[in-house]
């Protein structure tokens, strides 16, 4: 894949990222990187004032560099800022943030030699994962945990390579590279914008919409197994609304359940809102993922750096300002935990329906037969509550939580490195939720069957497989935490979607 500073998607990054997919800098880019170096040079050799390049950072912006220190300051800023802390940051999300740096700085406006670019592409391309601890304020940018990955191109630093967690220059030497020296202006360039937040955010938004839709699989089992009013899915009732999201979701769960014959045979006049207002709710985390791709897809392709060295006219340009900040993918990121943790909630109130048989429309109490011996699917509503509880708790903001750094001159700082942490964690337990929803719903999907036949939809059909590929039908107590999961697997690496899709076509 050629990195050009534009057109990278959240998709396209993950297959970076997860697929390992091969990238290098655009032809088309190195001769803007080249102009934007050659201003670099320029003022340097004039002497002017250039924020990070002939003079100091942060604080000590306003201390001149004589030319010898210049030499030394990149080595000694990568070296300062490697001072993270905690469990090493996933090779996933590591080759996400390294990927999107090497796009900005392929956009040509960071100053910074195409052969450090290119170097850490190349890297990247033979296996060489930098060791990157997570600690970051956002601001400017993730410079703690991309500085200790810029440590490894000097041959410094730790990195994985081949699942064996070497020394920099060791694991460069067994992939075949020699320790590169980072010149006047290309340390800062390496690390000073959020792209650890925006890597990680990436692949979260990927993962959130296979989230939202194995969501809606879910729930569509669900209305299945409840008997559920379809007439609270019915197209006009969400276009009178007006929001894209539930009139896409409700456009999917009526997919999902066309051709049944267990449904349409309800007495009742309406269902609880955990049903009835399913596409109102999903669909409203639907809008908001839009939301936050957009911003995420932004991120991945603006001039994320500070200072910027702009090829513009005889000399260039520069400009001195924030375009590291954290915040546009913090704040769109503290909204997506909110709709996934929102999913959570729905879904378990669902699951309670399930499984109570004062309001599970005739099945047995906890979806089992001979209760009392056996409590069925009694205890993972337990666990699907204990994940609620976890992910209301991880909602609190951290994007709010801005400590000065820098003596007062950083003395906003966006945590969104935060943020993008906790938001893995509640899409990973939102998911388990989803699982637990699934065991659920085809138990009670086979027990009402059994009890008065009929069939499911097609796409519920599908869904119905798939689940019963792997999880039993549970006609007496044993060990669920396996099959749950499973479960989860299944959802999270799309092997239900792919099978709902195949079905009846890609939902929206």
């Amino acid at each position: 894949m050629k990195l050009k500073g534009k057109g990278l998607t959240v998709e396209y990054l993950a297959r970076i990222a997860r697929d390992k997919e091969k990238i290098e800098v655009c032809d088309s880019a190195k001769p803007r990187m080249q102009k934007s170096r050659e201003f670099v040079e320029k003022m340097f050799r004039e002497k002017k004032p250039a924020y990070g390049t002939t003079t100091g950072i942060g604080e000590l912006a306003n201390v001149i560099l004589t030319p010898e220190q210049a030499e030394k300051f990149s080595k000694y800023l990568i070296y300062s800022h490697s001072a993270g802390y905690g469990e090493p940051v996933s090779k996933e999300n590591v080759r996400a943030a390294i990927a999107t740096r090497i796009n900005v700085m392929s956009k040509g406006v960071s100053g910074v030699r195409v052969r450090v670019v290119e170097f850490i592409a190349e890297m990247l391309n033979r296996g060489v994962i930098p060791v990157m601890y997570p600690a970051s304020v956002g601001a400017c940018g993730d410079l703690a945990p991309l500085a200790q990955a810029m440590l490894v191109p000097l041959g410094k630093g730790e990195a994985f390579y081949k699942d064996e967690r070497l020394p920099g220059k060791e694991a460069l030497r067994r992939a075949g590279l020699n320790p590169i020296k980072y010149e006047i202006r290309d340390g800062l360039a390496v690390i000073n914008g959020s792209q650890l937040i925006a890597g990680m955010a990436a692949l979260e938004v990927v993962d959130a919409n296979m989230l939202i839709k194995s969501s809606e699989i879910a729930a569509a089992l669900t209305f299945e197994a409840l008997k559920a009013v379809t007439m609270a899915f019915d197209d006009e009732i969400l276009r009178l609304r007006g929001f894209p999201g539930g009139v896409k979701c409700a456009s999917n769960i009526r997919r999902l359940i066309k051709d049944s014959s267990i449904l349409g045979k309800q007495e009742r006049v309406q269902d609880a809102y955990s049903i009835r207002s399913t596409p109102q709710v999903v669909g409203t985390v639907k809008d908001a993922l839009d939301f936050v791709r957009k911003q995420v897809e932004i991120e991945l392709n603006g001039g994320a750096d500070n200072p910027l060295f702009i090829p513009k006219g005889k000399d260039g340009k520069y400009l001195a300002g924030a375009n590291f900040q954290g915040t546009p993918v913090a704040l769109p990121l503290e909204m997506l935990g909110m709709g996934v943790t929102t999913l959570s909630v729905i879904s378990e109130r669902r699951i309670n329906r399930l499984i109570n048989p004062n309001l599970n429309v005739g099945l047995p109490g906890f979806l089992i037969e001979g209760a009392g011996l056996y409590t069925g699917i009694m205890i993972p509503q337990y666990t699907a509550a204990s994940l609620v509880c976890e992910n209301r708790v991880l909602c609190t903001p951290a994007a709010t939580g801005s400590i000065p750094t820098a003596a007062d001159q950083e003395d906003f700082v966006s945590m969104g490195t935060n943020t993008a942490i906790k938001t893995r964690k509640l899409i990973d337990n939102s998911f388990a939720v989803v699982a637990i929803e699934l065991l659920a719903a085809v138990q009670a999907v086979d027990l009402r069957v059994k009890k008065e036949g009929g069939k499911l939809g097609k796409g519920t059909q599908a869904a119905y497989e798939v689940v019963r590929k792997y999880v039993k039908f549970l006609d007496e107590d044993i060990p669920l935490y396996s099959d749950i999961e499973k479960l989860t697997e299944i959802a999270q690496k799309g092997e239900l979607l792919e099978a709902v899709e195949n079905a009846v076509g890609k939902l929206e």
